[in-house]
């Protein structure tokens, strides 16, 4: 293996998996059961009217930034690091060395848990956490609420063995996160946040499972049953792909008003990671959910009953000096988090599962791709196989004032809208376009814009100035939307700006009223649609030109990325930069 910028990698992830395995026998480690944890755990907690627990934490989202990945080619790739990043790993061999002879001496606890439950592919998750500071207790305990006992699973017939050091006390200065994907170990340097625990494990997890020819899907998963207009029930499994704050967690833990009288329902399976396979079916990850604390229980029911039981934790959410907890209070953080057992969701919508059957087993399966926009992308969208391929490569949300104040509105593009992607994204991209071509006839792919229409910002320096509110979608609209693409009512008609198919009736909802002509003039309209357009032709030509040229470029796919409104020739990878120009909009009013 390669030595990169004088680092001996090679010699690096032997070091690492040596010093890790020898952790079990430490007299520092200890190993506690899930009662004890619990035990220690509220000894540091905010005890809410609810009896659940609240923390706080020092660091409060993931340090994206501060990652590196660590092994052969494969895994890293050198030319996308930052300088931080860069400079993280040319000292990673002294961090090393301080890391090792730290874990000698500090306070560890051990927790093991697995990951799945099925017969095939189970990894062993082995979390050490230093309990330097008290209340890190915490982290060891939100991981035993999310994944599975080893008792409570039979164990597939392969389960890797991961392994996560947590020092949350560790320098600010030197904060980092450290991922060996291909000896499965991460050490998390300097943060106190739960999700690097979580997230850590199914990123190695997800690699694992690719080089099993799987594919790691960051979506929520249920199964529904719907009945349609020839009175027929069917039954599909459901993936609901999204961004952070696209409403993924939301919409997977919702009914959609489907009827049980005529016998209709959801079972809802997983809220986050799953491995699928090309015959449709996917394993699961996890006995928990890991929320976003923006709940009411108007708008999310079935996430509000589980996150106000005793079992649920909470990470930065405003409790007040009578034990009432404010979710939609911001103070704190955009990001409040928790976790609940899964079981504490209703269990009339509970899937017995964690599991997708395969598609023989089903009706179809229907995939869903979650944006946040606010201008003239349309709310919901029909997608051909090629342009699902596309909406999975682009991963496409928009900036918040939770993410970033003074970006707002920009546009965020993650390919399978999946941050823990380890090697090259365009591999997974063609993985899931050869899943959709081998399913075509089984499976329905669809767009849905969670935000709304109608937005005008301009910026003055850093800066936003909302001149024009959008119309916002509601949560029961969108949940109307999905019903009726379950129960096949909806009536679809061409738009010829995308390529796409758009409803022109939705039983229950007014669609016309998201019309962009409504809140533009035709000029902005074509302005914004263009430069959406441009956007993304430039994202996919730039960074994805290894996925365009294996995917059939239909009329419909060049209008959905924009490969109409851009001058392009297909260059060699170190001249696209000089070779790609957005030119005036072509004529797209018209389907050829």
């Amino acid at each position: 293996m390669a030595s990169i910028i004088g680092v001996d990698i090679e010699g690096i992830l032997r070091d690492v998996l040596e010093n890790v395995k020898m952790l079990e026998e430490q007299p520092n480690v200890s190993k506690l059961s899930s009662e004890e944890l619990r035990a220690i755990a509220e000894q540091h907690a905010i005890k809410t009217k609810y009896g659940n627990l609240v923390f706080m934490t020092s660091v409060r989202n993931r340090s994206a930034g501060l990652t590196v990945y660590i092994g052969s080619p494969r895994v890293m790739d050198y030319q996308q690091l930052s300088e931080k990043q860069i400079d993280i790993l040319e000292k990673v061999p002294e961090t090393l060395d301080r890391v090792h002879k730290y874990v000698k001496k500090a306070p560890l606890v051990r927790v093991d848990k697995v990951m799945g439950s099925n017969e095939e592919f189970t990894p062993i998750c082995t979390m050490y956490v230093s309990t330097q500071r008290k209340d890190c207790i915490r982290l060891a305990y939100m991981l035993d609420v999310l994944l599975f006992n080893k008792d409570e699973v039979v164990l597939g017939k392969e389960h890797p063995h991961l392994y996560l050091l947590y020092i949350p006390e560790w320098q600010e200065k030197d904060r980092q996160i450290l991922v060996f994907p291909e000896i499965g170990v991460t050490y998390v340097l300097g943060s106190d946040y739960f999700g690097e625990a979580k997230k850590g494990f199914l990123r190695m997890a997800m690699w694992c499972a690719k080089q099993r020819g799987m594919l790691g899907v960051h979506a929520g998963a249920k199964i529904v049953k719907a009945r349609g207009p020839d009175g027929r029930l069917r039954r599909y499994s459901m993936l609901l792909f999204g961004l952070s704050a696209t409403g993924k967690t939301t919409h997977t833990c919702h009914n959609h008003g489907l009827d049980p009288n005529l016998g209709e329902g959801i079972e809802i399976v997983q809220d986050d990671v799953l491995f699928l396979k090309k015959d449709g079916s996917a394993l699961g990850t996890e006995n928990g959910f890991f929320l976003k604390t923006d709940i009411d229980p108007v708008n999310q029911p079935l996430i509000w009953k589980a996150a106000t039981k005793e079992r649920a934790v909470f990470e930065n959410v405003l409790v007040d000096f009578e034990g009432n907890v404010h979710f939609l209070d911001d103070t704190l953080t955009g990001n409040g988090r928790g976790v609940f057992p899964r079981s504490d969701l209703d269990p009339s919508c509970l899937s017995p599962s964690i599991n997708l059957p395969p598609l023989s087993e089903l009706d179809g399966m229907i995939i869903i791709f979650i944006t946040r926009r606010n201008t003239v992308v349309p709310i919901i969208s029909k997608l051909t196989i090629e342009q699902a391929a596309a909406a999975f490569m682009l991963g496409e949300s928009i900036e918040t004032s939770a993410s970033d104040p003074t970006r707002i509105g920009e546009s965020v593009r993650v390919v399978g809208t999946n941050p823990f992607i380890v090697g090259d994204p365009a591999e997974e991209g063609l993985w899931f376009y050869d899943f959709l071509k081998q399913n075509k006839d089984k499976v329905q792919c669809y767009l849905l814009n969670t935000g709304g229409v109608g937005e005008i910002l301009t910026k003055k320096g850093r800066k936003v100035i909302v001149e024009q509110r959008p119309l916002r979608v509601q949560i029961w609209e969108t949940a109307s939307i999905i019903r009726g693409i379950l129960r096949r009512t909806i009536e679809w008609t061409y738009e010829p700006y995308f390529g796409v198919m758009v409803p022109s009736h939705v039983e229950g909802v007014d669609i016309a009223k998201f019309n962009p002509e409504n809140f533009y003039t035709r000029e902005q309209m074509e302005e914004y649609i263009k430069q959406l357009k441009a956007e993304r032709a430039y994202y996919m030509i730039h960074n994805y030109w290894s996925f365009l040229e294996k995917i059939e470029l239909t009329e419909e796919l060049v209008r959905f990325i924009g490969l109409d409104v851009v001058s392009y020739e297909f260059p060699p990878p170190q001249r696209r930069e000089e070779n790609i120009e957005q030119t005036e909009v072509l004529d797209v009013t018209q389907k050829s």
